[in-house]
């Protein structure tokens, strides 16, 4: 790389001291070159003009010509705004600014022509656009082709620099780096698909001769992004299970076998089947097992991680069940304890409710190997928690552990653990090759036979009654109710019912002593939680009102109506794992999404999602569309998956191919010492050095 691109980004022309803070702190560039991979999300086609009669439509981007007459400024403290009226020959239309006055007024000249683009809106008879992009023509001015469109914030829109402004340092700059931008690709790899050079695709991404040169640019960036995160991936895998050796479980022996003879209690769906055979085949490898497992809400997990748990057993060793919650642990627990409970295996549980003096005990029964089963919380990876001889650790709910939390349990035996991480939340096949791409992936993709569809129906609240005299219904027919409600307190800025104003609803509609009500949420303590739990796991009582403490980790058959209050606050992922908890028995169970008459759009999409599809996968890319990868997974805050150019709902093809391309170069140069591939080592180290949070994927 040119040294002229690390230079300092308050010395490029046109940016000074002020500017150069802002645009470190706002958008991260640094340098030049952080200046120039600061990419366009969108072009504007300047190619013709629009009249302003001819603007037809409300919310349409149009590109308009005209004079600008003198500002004024309307309204009172919060509403106060700047317009200005547009004309051109055929009519006008007002422009209209809500931040950024002074700038405006100090920059933009009454009684002049500009170039303007903007989203036309329309109120009453009266057009205007809000925030326009404008820049001072000639009369004679010839329209332009495709325009860059950059992010810029409102700080910086303060400082001159609004898309166009960054548009017009990187038009300042371009011309001085013409030939000084190094390919980064192998050049086999840029002949072989027919890739332009990487200082086209500077070039023509900032500044494209057409609509084709803009396309190979954005496609080869995306692609090299795309492409360099896979071949760090793929590396990672193969440091992470070929070359990490691992115990070799060779023998299927009588804990699995008796057990899958005599004791499973139904049929195994072919899913299930699938995935353990893959497990197997890693177990018996030789290599270090590094295995996340999908699977939808009911499709079968934990019986998954049973009977891999029992191989480990027959090859002598320790197994251990790590969950994220208590109430998770303790289900986990509850279902191998009833699955196991005539063979000879002991199962424990610790967590961090565990007494002290039970804990000395358990202790010193998992060393000396008296303990074959440990199921627990994050209480398993403390220093203390020794065993005689651990082979297998199943992480369940994965994405809720941080990765030097998951670390620890590798170093819990001499040769590490085979590590099996297994999630309900169904993950986008794009979103788990960019997540977990150093990871294998299994999918339990098949729910057990004979279980019915939850029906889902979406309510207004004005419905309340209705839905009241459906849940008395159900419980008349004996049946088990939750209602989930989205806070704990009252909250002044949102307009939600709240679990306590919902709990003394419910109350007074089914009161004591024809009916009991439980509550559950994350402020109580243990002890509490665990005591209303019991009574509503026995059927003492028929509704348990509770927060998302409930999303994962409760199971009761009998529990077949689920009501969401404010169900347009929820993701969707989140909505699916809720609507999970019932329809586990054999009776027709129902989910009820209860929300406000206003919905925004996306509210509206989720909710139509949830009453159209049970399948977990399909809601999963319904819910990536609407929220992007960083959202959905929880990851915006962290930087992770924030590409410069790729977007990983747009650009699955570009992904796929990608992964295929990356595994190729891996499979040939494994350590990348071929000379050919020296660029793609040397993008790698750039990759770690400048993506810390790469490290925390998986």
């Amino acid at each position: 790389m040119s040294a002229e691109l690390n230079t300092p980004i308050e010395f490029v022309k046109g940016v000074g001291p002020q500017r150069s803070l802002l645009l470190k702190n706002e958008l991260g560039i640094h340098t030049l070159i952080d200046l120039i991979n600061h990419f366009p999300f969108r072009y504007i086609d300047r190619s013709s003009f629009t009249a302003i009669s001819d603007v037809k439509e409300s919310n349409a981007a149009v590109q308009l010509k005209g004079t600008m007459g003198a500002f004024s400024e309307v309204g009172h403290g919060s509403s106060k705004r700047l317009v200005a009226p547009l004309f051109d020959q055929t009519g006008s239309v007002e422009l209209v600014w809500f931040k950024g006055q002074k700038w405006v007024k100090s920059s933009l000249k009454e009684g002049k022509p500009y170039i303007v683009f903007g989203k036309m809106a329309r109120y009453g008879q009266k057009l205007s656009i809000a925030h326009p992009e404008m820049e001072l023509v000639e009369e004679n001015a010839i329209p332009k082709g495709l325009q860059a469109v950059y992010s810029s914030t409102e700080k910086l829109l303060n400082k001159g620099l609004s898309s166009r402004g960054i548009e017009k340092l990187i038009e300042g700059a371009l011309p001085g780096l013409k030939g000084w931008i190094d390919e980064t690709l192998p050049d086999y790899l840029v002949q072989k698909y027919r890739l332009i050079s990487k200082e086209d695709a500077i070039f023509n991404i900032h500044q494209p001769k057409s609509e084709a040169w803009s396309l190979a640019a954005l496609y080869r960036l995306k692609f090299e992004e795309l492409f360099v995160l896979q071949l760090y991936l793929l590396q990672r895998k193969l440091a992470y299970t070929y070359k990490t050796p691992g115990h070799r479980f060779t023998v299927v022996g009588d804990h699995f076998n008796d057990f899958f003879k005599n004791y499973l209690p139904f049929e195994l769906t072919g899913a299930q089947k699938k995935v353990i055979k893959e497990i197997r085949y890693d177990l018996g490898a030789g290599f270090h097992m590094n295995r996340l497992v999908q699977g939808d809400v009911g499709s079968g997990k934990t019986m998954v991680a049973l009977l891999v748990s029992l191989l480990a057993l027959d090859n002598g060793f320790q197994a251990c069940v790590m969950a994220p919650t208590e109430i998770l642990a303790k289900q986990h627990m509850a279902s191998f304890q009833s699955y196991l409970k005539d063979l000879p295996i002991r199962v424990a549980l610790l967590t961090g409710s565990t007494k002290k003096k039970d804990r000395r005990v358990l202790f010193e029964e998992l060393q000396n190997g008296e303990i074959s089963i440990l199921i627990g919380t994050h209480a398993l990876i403390e220093k203390d928690v020794k065993f005689k001889n651990l082979g297998l650790a199943v992480i369940d709910e994965q994405h809720r552990f941080g990765v030097e939390q998951r670390s620890k349990m590798w170093k819990k035996n001499t040769i590490p653990p085979h590590i099996l991480v297994m999630t309900a939340t169904p993950i986008p096949r794009t979103l788990a090759m960019t997540l977990y791409g150093d990871l294998d992936i299994s999918v339990i993709d098949e729910l057990p036979p004979g279980r019915k569809q939850v029906k889902t129906l979406h309510r207004f609240d004005k419905h309340r009654l209705e839905i009241f005299a459906f849940i008395e219904k159900q419980i008349a027919e004996g049946r088990q109710v939750y209602v989930v409600y989205p806070l704990i307190d009252e909250s002044e800025t949102l307009d939600y019912k709240d679990l306590m104003d919902g709990y003394e609803s419910i109350t007074r509609r089914f009161p004591m002593p024809d009916y009991q009500v439980s509550i559950l949420h994350g402020q109580m303590k243990a002890d509490a939680k665990e005591f209303e739990m019991q009574r509503f796991i026995k059927g003492e009582t028929q509704i348990l009102v509770a927060t998302t403490v409930i999303e994962v980790g409760v199971d009761v058959s009998n529990a077949s109506v689920m009501v969401i209050e404010s169900a347009e606050r929820f993701g969707l992922s989140q909505l699916h794992q809720l609507r999970g908890r019932v329809g586990r028995g054999a009776d027709q169970s129902y989910c009820i999404l209860v929300s406000g008459v206003k919905l925004s759009a996306d509210a509206k999409t989720r909710l139509q999602a949830m009453t159209e599809s049970n399948d977990g996968f399909a809601l999963s890319e319904v819910d990536l569309k609407l929220r992007g990868p960083g959202d959905m997974m929880g990851t915006r805050q962290s930087g992770l998956i924030e590409f410069k150019i790729a977007d990983l709902v747009k650009d699955q093809e570009i992904l796929t191919q990608a992964r295929k391309i990356a595994a190729n170069v891996i499979e040939n140069d494994p350590e990348l010492i071929d000379e050919r591939n020296k660029r793609l080592k040397r993008a790698l180290v750039q990759l770690q050095n400048s993506r810390k949070d790469w490290s925390k994927i998986s």
